[in-house]
């Protein structure tokens, strides 16, 4: 493995929500933690808090520690189960309200690197076709890799049926690895047929039903969640070894306006002052990254929403309206409805 696969595995960027799921299908207790945590430096604490990102290399053990603690060998199908929509965060919600199935592949294609770093998704659209290609960008155990391509179909089967409302019996799955002794078992996951020992991992669909509607689509739930996941994309792929887009990454997991500085330090497993020096670094500090990021959010909803300021300042994790009004005014000089009042008067100069 090349040094920058090295370097990259050490950042810690993929939610740990994944792991926790882990844990509750295996049955464990809070006094059976580290069995899951072993040699990930990780102690029961840390993991058991909901803003904690996981580097590639603790994710993959995480998950190793589960095959050995597992008396099921279908584990992966198994965990694949429980990871619904809403366990993928911005990527899932945008998923979900896709106009069809096709822009949802798409979206998962595009964004799938904010959830889980090392995957990647590979399309090949024929006449009748497409085919999604599924790959990992690190070196796997072969049971990690047949447990974690086999929860990966899972979820998209579980996306795809969701979407079009019916069993997918038309979709052709691919397994790069030989046919597992349990392979009997597939047949309760997959309403589709499934081929072992192919050239390389995909799950193929007929183009027609990717064009059916979503019936659960909802157009500014999609905008919203696409800008979201394109921030965060955004981070990804430019300072991914930042305290500050491991800090922005976080606020961007969890409900808006709740991460602490405390909070945000354990996360990171180092401390409120420790995190202070490493943003002086960058040139920022933790009430810099916040307030850009609340008057971010804050300044797309009143431009793309006719919630009310209450509305917004609650959903900043603002309890009284009044004190949201006065950081608004600190960050952009005037009013929330004056803001408002601004953007609505160009958009009409824009459309005479």
């Amino acid at each position: 493995m090349s040094d920058i696969n090295n370097w990259a595995e050490d950042i810690a960027n993929i939610p740990s929500n994944y792991s926790r799921i882990i844990g509750r299908e295996l049955g464990l207790q809070m006094r059976e933690l580290p069995k899951l945590l072993k040699f990930t430096q990780l102690s029961p604490e840390q993991f058991l808090q909901e803003d904690i990102l996981l580097t590639t290399r603790q994710q993959i053990q995480i998950l190793n520690n589960a095959l050995q603690l597992s008396p099921y060998p279908d584990f992966g199908l198994r965990l694949g189960r429980h990871l619904t929509p809403a366990t993928h965060g911005a990527m899932g919600f945008l998923v979900n309200s896709s106009p069809n199935l096709l822009m949802a592949l798409q979206a998962f294609q595009n964004f799938v690197p904010t959830r889980m770093s090392f995957a990647r998704l590979n399309f090949k659209m024929q006449e009748d076709w497409v085919e999604c290609e599924i790959r990992f960008e690190t070196l796997l155990h072969e049971d990690v890799y047949r447990s974690l391509l086999e929860c990966c179909l899972m979820v998209f089967v579980a996306c795809a049926e969701f979407i079009i409302g019916r069993p997918l019996h038309d979709a052709q799955m691919n397994f790069s690895f030989a046919k597992p002794a349990y392979h009997e078992v597939y047949k309760a996951y997959f309403a589709g047929s499934y081929q072992f020992s192919a050239s390389y991992s995909s799950i193929k669909l007929p183009l027609e039903i990717c064009h059916i509607p979503n019936a659960s689509a909802n157009h500014e739930n999609y905008v919203l969640a696409m800008r979201q996941c394109e921030v965060m994309l955004s981070q990804l792929k430019s300072h991914k070894c930042s305290t500050t887009y491991q800090l922005q990454k976080m606020m961007l997991s969890q409900p808006l306006g709740t991460l602490s500085e405390e909070n945000a330090a354990a996360a990171l497993f180092i401390s409120k002052r420790t995190l202070a020096r490493h943003l002086a670094k960058e040139g920022s500090s933790y009430m810099e990254i916040r307030d850009k990021f609340l008057a971010e959010q804050a300044s797309h909803y009143l431009r793309n929403s006719t919630m009310s300021v209450e509305a917004i300042a609650s959903l900043l994790n603002y309890h009284d309206s009044a004190n949201f009004r006065r950081a608004f005014k600190r960050w952009f000089h005037m009013s929330p409805q004056t803001f408002r009042q601004q953007h609505e008067s160009l958009l009409t100069l824009v459309r005479v």
